[in-house]
């Protein structure tokens, strides 16, 4: 989408200038680049329109009973454009290791709101549905989009209501609707810090006996700062491992949690992770 943004605010610009008859003499060193950002912006503002139209005409009262590809594919090219906006450069590793096919459980610890467009951005084959806190289905257009993708909203201070979205989650798997993503932690870390887990979650692989993918992600919590002084924001996502189901058989939901906790905790190294008092 960026690139096409790009492409017609210079085919824009280019026009404007050759209808002023800028090129004539030396106008247009000056009015190509004003116009193009222009452009840029006019662009932009129709896009973000037509998204808010798109999302007006969604009834997140109606039950979505499959994932949307046309929405999928408009919030995916939006994650894209607000990171390249932001200025941030996702540095991947291990994503060779991504199962090719089949569902699975994807867990990241989480720092910033802008990590689960960084995960849409980054894996866009994977159809991935998050679990997200009830509060979130009332922000502006990203309520809309959720709905869309089958994002399942979880309550996190009441117990029933929230195993009712883990039975939904593993319904989801088991019906090969989606892969589920979800941030353990069970709230964005404030601190930057690795909190602990809740290990609830992890039933989602045990009842379906999916891959449970393990990433870390960090930096995301610069990136707004970065941004206000134009300065670009590395983000490193790294793809640790896949734990297939053989490898948690017989192990609790706490165990599992623990052992993926462990693995976070090397990767992002002893400054990253809370330390609990003895």
């Amino acid at each position: 989408m960026r690139y096409g943004m790009l492409i017609l605010s210079l085919l824009g610009s280019l026009g404007i200038c050759l209808g002023t008859g800028s090129f004539a003499g030396l106008n247009w060193l000056w009015l190509l680049p004003l116009c193009f950002v222009g452009c840029f912006v006019v662009i932009f503002v129709l896009a973000f329109l037509i998204l808010w139209i798109m999302c007006l005409i969604v009834d997140t009262e109606k039950p979505q009973e499959k994932d949307s590809p046309f929405y999928r594919w408009v919030t995916q090219n939006f994650c894209q454009l607000a990171m390249w906006v932001l200025l941030m450069r996702v540095h991947r590793t291990g994503m060779e290791k991504l199962p090719k096919k089949g569902r699975y459980l994807l867990v990241c610890n989480h720092i910033n709101d802008l990590d689960p467009v960084t995960l849409l951005a980054q894996f866009p084959k994977s159809q991935l549905a998050f679990i997200s806190k009830r509060e979130n289905d009332s922000m502006f257009l990203v309520g809309k989009l959720m709905h869309k993708l089958m994002c399942p909203l979880i309550n996190r201070e009441n117990d029933r209501e929230a195993l009712r979205t883990i039975i939904t989650c593993i319904d989801m798997l088991k019906k090969d609707m989606v892969s589920v993503a979800v941030f353990p932690e069970g709230y964005t870390s404030m601190d930057g810090l690795l909190h602990p887990f809740r290990s609830g979650v992890f039933k989602i692989a045990q009842k379906t006996n999916v891959p449970i993918v393990v990433c870390t992600i960090q930096n995301t919590n610069k990136v707004f700062h970065n941004a206000k002084h134009l300065k670009l924001t590395h983000v490193q996502l790294h793809l640790l491992d896949v734990l297939q189901p053989e490898d948690y058989a017989g192990m609790t939901t706490v165990d599992i949690s623990n052992k993926v906790h462990a693995m976070m905790a090397e990767d992002l190294g002893p400054d990253l992770v809370l330390q609990e008092n003895p």
